[in-house]
């Protein structure tokens, strides 16, 4: 699959473009590799549990993988670990950090101990704020910065597990449309035909 396509659906999914870091990692090779079993390098195990929900709430498992199940967890920690400068990884576990505490804070316990549907409202809740901030902030606000450094830490994940699940092979062969051997051009088809967008 063509990488720099991959980024390209994973920021239109967004509704911006991909940030700097993201893309010199995807670029450089990392990528989401399935695995029996998340041992985070870069994260505490605590963290990497964090990290691992985040993902799956994003892309939940139905009848294609899951985030989880697509090794988007090891990707970020990966991605995190070997292309953030320590400046910008010290500010994702700052922003982490911020929002377990928020966790514990608002529901009365660490994000990770929270039931399935309190970790979903948790998250859409912080969510629909940020994309609210964004739309209000104007020409000043992260949404037009070209680094993404104050972009708000849900979104930051929400790249990070798109980026990582439509570069993966799982995410490309059976959440988008893929033809290995393609056929004849089809300009216009339409897309009850397909049901899906094409992975390359």
């Amino acid at each position: 699959m063509d990488r720099r396509e991959a980024i390209q659906r994973a920021g239109l999914i967004l509704g911006y473009a991909i940030t700097g870091p993201t893309l010199i990692g995807v670029l450089n090779g990392c990528k989401a590799t399935p695995r029996a079993g998340f041992i985070p390098v870069f994260f505490s195990n605590e963290q990497g549990a964090l990290i691992e929900i985040l993902a799956e709430i994003i892309i939940p498992e139905t009848d294609t993988p899951g985030a989880k199940e697509a090794g988007v967890p090891q990707f970020i920690d990966t991605l995190i670990a070997n292309v953030y400068t320590k400046e910008q990884q010290d500010k994702f576990i700052a922003d982490l950090i911020a929002f377990d505490a928020d966790a514990s804070t608002t529901l009365g316990q660490a994000f990770i101990n929270c039931t399935p549907e309190e970790q979903v409202q948790f998250f859409e809740k912080h969510h629909t704020k940020a994309i609210s901030d964004a739309t209000d902030g104007g020409p000043t606000g992260w949404w037009n910065a070209g680094s993404g450094s104050d972009k708000p830490f849900v979104l930051k994940v929400k790249e990070l597990v798109l980026a990582g699940y439509f570069t993966s092979e799982p995410g490309a062969t059976q959440a988008l449309q893929y033809n290995p051997v393609p056929g004849p051009f089809r300009g216009c088809v339409p897309y009850a035909e397909v049901g899906k967008a094409w992975a390359t």
